[in-house]
């Protein structure tokens, strides 16, 4: 497994134990992989939302909903659908590509999980 999809998975197990400063380590060192290219800004964009959605635990995001309901289906379809629709399309520039990236690899850090806290 890369090392970004690990960090990726460390971050996703602090987040679901609500452990926010841990979750932020996670996500700088996963910031500074991405870079600070178009991309990169992309990519951190996505994980800084992830921690500010949760730690409010807003109702209207769809990380909050995914991870309150535990619905892995609806993730498996989600990060099919940011892989093969969005991901794929050449007209997308470098920040949605990093963006969605970061939205890819929690789905998947977030499928890859054998219990859901």
């Amino acid at each position: 497994m890369p090392a970004r999809e690990m960090r990726m998975e460390m971050f996703l197990r602090a987040l679901l134990k609500r452990d926010f400063s841990r979750a932020k380590a996670h996500a700088e060192k996963l910031q500074t992989m991405a870079g600070n290219d178009e991309w990169g800004k992309g990519y951190s964009r996505a994980v800084t939302g992830f921690i500010s959605a949760i730690k409010d635990n807003d109702p209207d995001a769809l990380i909050v909903q995914l991870i309150n309901g535990g619905n892995r289906e609806k993730a498996g379809k989600l990060r099919e659908h940011f892989q093969k629709t969005i991901l794929e399309h050449e007209f997308r520039d470098d920040y949605e590509k990093g963006y969605y990236t970061a939205w890819v690899e929690f789905l998947g850090a977030y499928l890859n999980q054998k219990t859901l806290a």
